[in-house]
């Protein structure tokens, strides 16, 4: 005989652990069963476990599946199929009573109420609240609280249930009542789109073709800006055309291949989007392109001071510092004090960081600023926190992520520095200017006074950022700002070679030599059913030399997959941080956390100043006073505390994605190259990820797939307008 499933019916109180397949680990409120064992568990509380597309805490499911004992974690209901309930009459006035709405009202009150009422119970209350006396228990003073509550929501209860009804959980529902008030029956009934600043579009076009036409007026033309939206996020670019846009739709609205002129037509005099010639734009995407190009005219044609006997003033400073800049850094250094804007762009090891260093000292110096005047003058930014880390390093004076600077609200995804609140600092270096956006270089320089100096220091051949645009490369090719290139190289020895090769790799190029042994370079040919048993022997004979995972980075591509990050965590966790009786570990969903591993932040926590891609070590796990389990990282001396259900933002950091490594470097960098890697291996993730290694660099796995890789020009055909509106504006 088979397995008997069950069914119990509830909500999601909260999801402990989630992994990145979609499998969950979380707590489940029951309600209701079909099972005469599982009826000790209603109005209980218990875990569960399973794959899930998604899961809200708002929302009434029925899981389908097992309630079966695991040795150490106890019981657990283990989910083989779900699905969503939509809230009966009955169900979505129960939920409605027992919301923060209304006071004084519990679960089983509200039950009672609907069992001696009916669905007709609200009118009834309203009507008169004697009614709530039928009720079996209700004492006077808990049915005036309830009617009191209710009749302050005299006119919304009825659309409160009804947006339930249709597909919207309470909290969603009390999301737009608060936004939109009185208009939202209205919006409802006309276009019910326009709520997607609130509401996944997804849903809001699933509950629409319950009832609408997929070819409406109202629908296509919301399908077409969702379709831009998504155009534009997927490939970064900041326009498109129309035959992407059409077959976009045809894809994934299923809306047939249609002549869409008169919907765009509509779009431009509502300016949601912006035509120009045969280019189709979001309307604020293209008004942030435009923004972008006034600023810097307005920054460029402002009065610039000149700073005179430069070379001296050079020549002097390397006596200071005991260095020597070549003719290159001295012209870097020269045009970035008597430009308004300069670029200074340069591969590994020619020396980018040492100018900004010596940029800081020569505005010190010229300026005669002190410590505090230092801080009200200059601002060195950069987009990741690593990254402004090393600026601070380097400079020995403070450095913030530029979201830091402009004081980002990430509730409402807002700056408090910006047109109308401008910082008054007057020179502004920013590092790390190839991982910067439109959105978020539009929002720096509106938050800028046009009387600055601003330099901006990257690499034009790394990856793009992860939201659209090109900003550095087309603020080069526009040719409209003073600009200088670092190509002179630094090598460590007679004998090193990383920098070389990343030149190499920038210019399609790779010599026939890459893969003999250099003093800091090794290529390892292996085959991808090697790569984790090479990578494991490498490590421990690094672990010999001392060299651990706080100076070792390994960097791969893809997630998944034997050869992913995934896999390679687990692996290099028991090398470098094996279990022990000392060490306190926890274990959340089917990855295990230990105190002292290696992890990294996945999202920006601007409340407590840890920002994507900060790596930190697991300090301690233990109990709060409420007696959940915590886990304390220290981001380099910044101590955060995570509750279980919080751990989704941090991931193991033995190993890490190239896209997460950009804007760090590293003294030894392990880099793998599997041909299971195909769809992520291209020229800018392979010189990324070499450029990365500051002492010393491994590369483990196929070379020929290592040659197509330099060989792949992915990434460099971004489609934006900014270099042609900077060039016109100039």
């Amino acid at each position: 005989m088979g397995i008997k499933l069950i069914s119990i019916k509830g909500n999601v109180r909260y999801i402990i652990y989630e992994s990145s397949t979609g499998y969950k680990v979380g707590r489940f409120h029951v309600k209701n069963t079909d099972s005469k064992e599982m009826e000790e568990y209603k109005n209980r509380t218990i875990a569960f476990t399973g794959l899930f597309a998604e899961l809200n805490k708002e929302d009434t499911y029925t899981f389908i599946g097992e309630y079966v004992y695991n040795d150490k974690y106890g019981y657990q209901f283990n989910v083989n199929e779900y699905k969503k309930e939509k809230p009966e009459g009955k169900d979505a006035i129960i939920e409605f009573l027992t919301s923060k709405l209304i006071k004084g009202c519990g679960v089983k009150t509200a039950q009672k109420i609907v069992e001696t009422l009916g669905e007709n119970a609200l009118t009834l209350i309203k009507e008169d609240p004697r009614n709530l006396l039928l009720v079996p228990n209700m004492t006077e003073k808990k049915a005036q609280t309830i009617y009191n509550s209710l009749m302050k929501y005299d006119e919304k209860d009825e659309l409160i249930v009804e947006l339930q009804k249709i597909g919207f959980t309470l909290q969603e529902v009390l999301l737009l009542i608060e936004e939109y008030d009185n208009d939202l029956k209205d919006i409802i009934k006309n276009n019910i789109y326009e709520l997607r600043e609130f509401i996944d579009f997804a849903k809001l076009d699933k509950i629409y073709l319950e009832k609408g036409e997929k070819t409406s007026e109202v629908r296509v033309l919301a399908c077409i800006i969702e379709s831009i939206k998504n155009l534009e996020f997927n490939a970064g670019d900041t326009y498109h055309y129309q035959n992407e846009i059409v077959s976009y739709l045809n894809k994934n609205y299923n809306i047939p291949y249609v002549e869409i002129d008169s919907y765009l037509e509509k779009l431009k005099e509502n300016k949601e989007i912006y035509i120009k010639e045969d280019k189709i734009f979001l309307y604020e995407t293209y008004l942030k392109e435009k923004t972008i190009a006034e600023n810097l005219y307005l920054i460029n044609n402002s009065f610039c001071k000149k700073v005179s006997n430069m070379e001296a003033k050079i020549k002097q400073l390397e006596n200071e510092l005991e260095v020597k800049y070549n003719e290159e850094q001295k012209e870097a250094i020269i045009k970035a004090l008597n430009n308004n804007i300069c670029i200074i762009t340069g591969g590994p090891g020619t020396g980018k960081t040492t100018i900004i260093n010596a940029i800081v000292k020569m505005i010190i110096k010229e300026n005669n600023l002190n410590n505090l005047d230092i801080l009200n003058a200059i601002a060195m930014l950069a987009p990741t926190g690593r990254a402004s880390k090393r600026m601070s390093e380097s400079t020995h004076l403070p450095a913030m992520t530029i979201h830091r600077f402009l004081k980002w609200n990430k509730d409402d995804n807002s700056f408090q520095i910006n047109e109308k609140n401008k910082t008054t600092q007057k020179f502004i270096i920013v590092d790390e200017v190839s991982m910067i956006d439109t959105n978020l270089f539009d929002a720096l320089l509106k938050g800028l006074y046009s009387n600055i100096k601003l330099i901006l220091v990257g690499d034009a051949n790394q990856l793009p950022s992860v939201g659209a645009g090109l900003v550095l490369s087309d603020l080069i090719n526009s040719q409209c700002f003073c600009h200088v290139e670092l190509n002179m190289i630094y090598r460590q020895s007679a004998n090193s070679y990383i920098p070389d090769l990343a030149k190499e790799i920038r210019e399609y190029n790779v010599s026939t030599n890459f893969l003999e042994q250099k003093d800091d370079y090794n290529f390892l040919n292996v085959t991808n059913s090697n790569i984790k048993s090479t990578l494991a022997q490498i490590c421990q004979m690094s672990k010999q030399k001392n060299i651990d995972e706080k100076t070792m980075q390994i960097l791969a591509p893809m997630y998944k997959g034997e050869n992913g990050i995934d896999n390679l965590n687990i692996l290099l966790q028991n090398i470098f941080n094996p279990q022990d009786h000392i060490k306190k570990e926890i274990k959340i969903g089917d990855v295990i956390y230990r105190e002292k591993d290696k992890v990294i932040q996945l999202v920006n926590d601007p409340d407590n100043n840890v920002y994507n891609g900060d790596i930190g070590y697991v300090y301690k796990i233990g109990k709060n006073e409420h007696n959940k389990n915590v886990i304390t990282i220290d981001f380099d001396g910044n101590y955060i505390e995570y509750l279980k259900e919080e751990m989704i933002n941090i991931k193991h950091a033995y190993a890490m994605t190239i896209h997460k490594a950009q804007g760090s470097e590293f003294n030894h960098v392990i880099l793998l190259i599997s041909s299971t890697y195909h769809k992520m291996l291209y020229n800018k993730l392979i010189y990324t990820g070499v450029s990365r290694a500051k002492k010393s660099l491994v590369i483990i796995g196929n070379p020929n797939s290592f040659l197509e890789a330099v060989k792949n020009p992915y990434s460099n055909n971004r489609k934006t307008n900014l270099q042609e509106m900077i060039m016109n504006i100039m």
